[in-house]
């Protein structure tokens, strides 16, 4: 059995949701993305390429749309628990990268905040005796092409790597 796995995440909502935009667990003064929980696309995305990792089931059938009682719910609370699932089967996490494509808002200054959030809802899949899961956040434009060029959502990409525990 192979020591090490890598898995990938994607989602993409539209703005359009009532409230400030959350992304990596960190409100913004921003219109909200359009979602059955607070569509957080860095959380979903990771939580997604956590999952794929260990070969568990994806983000929609473990948290369907069609069950109410997501509604609304922070995405780290996904994430918390896929992170539980991955150590329930025998893997850490590594580390965690994802891609985040925005025209609006300005990510940068919350790059830290969001990576934070991202490592302490892991945590508890951190190697015991290594260090911090290794999150990097990157931001992108859309450069005014398709969907997201035209500010009409954000789309995030990740990738995780796990290794046996």
């Amino acid at each position: 059995m192979s020591r090490v796995r890598v898995g990938m995440g994607y989602d993409v909502h539209p703005f359009g949701g009532e409230g400030n935009l959350v992304l990596g667990g960190v409100e913004l003064d921003h219109p909200r993305l359009a979602g059955h929980s607070d569509a957080d696309a860095i959380a979903h995305a990771v939580t997604d390429a956590v999952l794929g990792a260990a070969g568990l089931p994806d983000l929609g059938t473990l948290f369907p749309a069609s069950d109410e009682q997501w509604k609304g719910v922070s995405s780290l609370g996904f994430l918390e628990h896929a992170a539980t699932l991955v150590l329930d089967k025998g893997w850490w996490i590594v580390n965690v990268h994802c891609v985040v494509t925005a025209e609006a808002p300005k990510l940068a200054p919350h790059l830290i905040a969001m990576a934070d959030n991202l490592r302490a809802v892991m945590r508890v899949a951190q190697e015991p005796m290594g260090g911090p899961i290794d999150v990097v956040i990157t931001p992108k434009h859309g450069e005014g092409i398709g969907a997201i060029g035209r500010s009409e959502g954000i789309a995030a990409w990740a990738v995780a790597l796990l290794e046996r525990g």
